[in-house]
């Protein structure tokens, strides 16, 4: 179903952000769909040194930063606070990376999900350690190169498949779980909007393109972001208290499109680009599977 995109503007220029980052983009539409009574609360990532050198700001609403791993335990003594003064009508948001999401922070994350908190817990997903260098992440695709999966002689790319956290938090049980990628705004303002209505823990994943990290030109972060989706390479879907449905584009693109436009896949062979074709029919079909139950 359409949705409008709201006027009003919660994140300011002059940004530290490199051009064409997804990540920004994604705080952008979040704070959109939630308004002026939201709090973010911040791990190291990216994000953390977008706004720039104190006493520099970007956002028009309160910022917390917190330690890498303690996204979690942060958004939930947050709202502990908020309510007990009387605030229950902010949100609180934990934006963070997937380094800071899949790996260093799942444990909070997950105990926060757990404890049935009243929060936002939104993941940018650019697949990869940006902020430090490209390290390669949990959330990392096979066959990507990171400076810690590099190429050479011996062609160590990334060799595991990419970790979805989004599946972990249904099967948890959280009662919003959804997908969400830059390339379609009206969709990600929805599903913001639609986890609002819900009291309790919310995760929302949205794909945001990283340019220096997976190597593709800035202008290209929305073409990029879009083929992800076309070619079923991250797919969306929203789970909202057990009802599942998954989005199908107007079009289906080979994964070769997807792949060739971003020089962290510029390695691959034809029968390793096959192989990613496969996961992704995979993935698809377990999907539509999930969305038929």
């Amino acid at each position: 179903m359409p949705t409008s995109i709201p006027k009003q503007e919660l994140m300011m220029s002059g940004h530290a952000a490199c051009a064409g980052c997804g990540a920004v983009l994604a705080m952008r539409y979040v704070l959109k769909a939630l308004g002026e009574k939201t709090v973010v609360s911040v791990p190291a990532s990216c994000w953390a040194v977008i706004p720039g050198n104190y006493p520099a700001e970007v956002l028009k609403v309160p910022m917390v930063y917190t330690p890498f791993a303690a996204t979690g335990a942060s958004i939930s003594g947050i709202r502990e606070g908020l309510d007990i003064e009387g605030k229950e009508d902010y949100n609180v948001v934990g934006f963070a990376g997937d380094g800071g999401t899949a790996d260093i922070g799942l444990q909070a994350l997950s105990a926060a999900m757990e404890r049935g908190h009243n929060v936002f817990y939104i993941m940018y997903d650019n697949e990869a350690y940006m902020n430090t260098g490209i390290q390669r992440s949990g959330s990392t695709p096979f066959g990507a190169w990171t400076t810690t999966t590099p190429i050479g002689k011996d062609r160590t790319f990334k060799k595991e498949k990419k970790k979805v956290v989004a599946d972990i938090m249904m099967a948890q049980g959280v009662p919003y779980v959804a997908t969400a990628s830059v390339a379609f705004p009206e969709d990600l303002i929805r599903k913001v909007k639609n986890a609002k209505e819900i009291k309790g823990p919310k995760f929302i994943q949205i794909l945001s393109p990283c340019p220096p990290g997976w190597y593709h030109n800035s202008e290209d972060t929305i073409k990029v972001s879009r083929l992800a989706v076309e070619t079923r390479v991250f797919p969306l879907y929203e789970y909202n208290q057990g009802q599942f449905s998954l989005y199908k584009t107007s079009k289906f693109v080979p994964v070769e499109e997807y792949l060739k436009i971003q020089g962290r896949f510029a390695h691959l062979k034809e029968d390793e680009i096959k192989e990613i074709q496969n996961f992704v029919n995979e993935r698809w079909e377990f999907l539509l599977k999930k969305e038929g139950n």
